[in-house]
């Protein structure tokens, strides 16, 4: 356990960020599977804008990697492609 007031304080900041971002990234993944069901090309391009948003958002916020959100966004990108 921590044994001084700034370690403890560090602790509790850990909890807090810790908790942000499991429900950031619980977020993402909810907005990619959206993009990835959706069968319409036009509706998948707008989830997928809402998702590119969401995914850089996170990487500035050092949530994902930069290159992670890349990824993402070139895979889904790919995927809405193939739609018609």
């Amino acid at each position: 356990m921590a044994q001084h007031e700034s370690a403890e304080k560090r602790a509790r900041q850990a909890k807090r960020r810790a908790a942000r971002n499991a429900q950031a990234k619980s977020r993402i993944r909810t907005s990619i599977k959206r993009v990835m069901s959706t069968k319409e090309k036009a509706k998948a391009v707008v989830e997928l804008t809402r998702t590119v948003k969401l995914l850089d958002q996170l990487a500035a916020k050092g949530v994902i990697h930069k290159n992670t959100a890349a990824n993402q966004k070139s895979r889904l990108a790919k995927l809405i492609n193939t739609l018609k």
